[in-house]
């Protein structure tokens, strides 16, 4: 044995160079017989930028004002982009209840609702009963009678009070979101990792919900049909001088009732399903549109019968019903709908609700690894590394 040592001694020190320098523990399997695919030295230096440029391995504190900025684009693109077919799950949504098929109105303008029209008064004169509106039950029911009766500039009704909400609502909503995710364990792996990302999705929901409450109010009662209000301003005014600050905040509890499971649901999809799409972290824009998608599509199904309620709250102040102007609590609006319309009555909307979320949520999760790589990198785009 000893005799083998000196004539094998130039070639055992070039080939156990190698191993020498890994520093990483997963580069061990690549010590022995296997040769090396580049220089030990290069690996290692590599690696280490790799992690020290990591988009997804912010410290915690370092990369709050990344992950805020990157998430105000987001929120506005994607709110943006998808707010026509919003309008319409809005009024599939609201019309049953806002609506009724038969609507007794009394035989004198004394027994008439204090919302009532004059037109509807006089109908209660003629014959107590109003008549029914038109039933509109697809999406292309209401493309068609939007069209021919308002014109379908008013599909984009109220969308500026999304863009002036959703900014600052995803910038906390994000921010949160990858500060609790960095202190709850939500990086980590197995059932620890995915309690910690649902928990970090529910704080993030809380903060952003807070923000975006008020601007959604006025979103809807703009989108609702024959809405009187024109501009955010105005119907801001209107909805606070006649039923008070509490009116932007009476759906809030509803919200997060639906938004956390929503959330919790949302981002543990999509963490989930990035990881199987993409095992090695980097940065694909097919991949996180694609778990973005999914992942939005599953948590708006689920939570379709809560976002019907939430609707019915927010818009109850231009309802003429006593019943649907008194509703204070989801518990109470879940009742109306299961009265007007029985069960199906709560899966109102889902089809437009998930073609809503789904390219949304998409869009979004997308913008907001683009903008956090944007950022992160100086104004370098991510794939080609040229500047913009």
């Amino acid at each position: 044995m000893s005799s083998s040592t000196p004539s094998s001694s130039s070639s055992t020190s070039t080939s156990t160079s190698t191993p020498q320098f890994h520093i990483h523990p997963h580069s061990a399997h690549l010590s022995g017989s296997v040769p090396p695919i580049q220089p030990a030295g290069e690996s290692s230096v590599a690696l280490e930028e790799e992690e020290e440029h990591d988009y997804e391995s912010l410290p915690v504190g370092s990369g709050w004002a990344v992950n805020m900025a990157a998430g105000a684009m987001a929120g506005i693109s994607e709110h943006a982009a998808i707010f026509p077919v919003d309008s319409i799950k809005t009024r599939m949504q609201v019309l049953p209840a806002l609506n009724p098929i038969l609507s007794p109105l009394g035989v004198s303008s004394a027994t008439a609702t204090a919302g009532a029209s004059t037109s509807a008064a006089a109908a209660a004169g003629a014959g107590g009963v109003r008549p029914a509106p038109p039933q509109l039950n697809t999406i292309m029911q209401h493309v068609r009678s939007i069209s021919t009766t308002e014109g379908l500039r008013s599909l984009w009704r109220g969308v500026a009070s999304v863009i002036l909400g959703a900014g600052p609502a995803h910038a906390a909503h994000f921010g949160m979101y990858e500060f609790v995710r960095e202190i709850s364990g939500g990086r980590g792996e197995g059932w620890a990792g995915v309690a910690g990302t649902a928990l970090a999705g529910a704080a993030a929901t809380i903060s952003s919900d807070a923000l975006m409450n008020p601007f959604d109010v006025i979103k809807q009662r703009m989108q609702i049909r024959n809405s009187p209000h024109r501009n955010v301003l105005s119907c801001a005014r209107t909805v606070y001088a006649r039923e008070g600050l509490a009116a932007f905040y009476v759906s809030y509890p509803t919200t997060l009732t639906m938004s956390v499971p929503f959330t919790a649901v949302q981002f543990s999809a999509y963490e989930s399903l990035k990881t199987l799409m993409n095992p090695d972290g980097s940065y694909s824009p097919i991949t996180h549109c694609t778990a973005g998608g999914i992942a939005g599509g599953l948590a708006a199904a689920v939570t379709t019968p809560l976002d019907v309620a939430k609707t019915l709250l927010q818009t109850r102040g231009s309802n003429s019903d006593p019943r649907i102007r008194a509703a204070r609590s989801m518990g109470e609006a879940l009742r109306i709908i299961r009265d007007r319309d029985g069960w199906r009555g709560l899966r109102r909307g889902m089809l437009p609700r998930v073609l809503t979320v789904a390219p949304s949520t998409a869009i979004s999760w997308m913008s907001y690894e683009f903008f956090k790589v944007l950022i992160r990198q100086n104004g370098h785009l991510p794939e080609s590394g040229q500047a913009v």
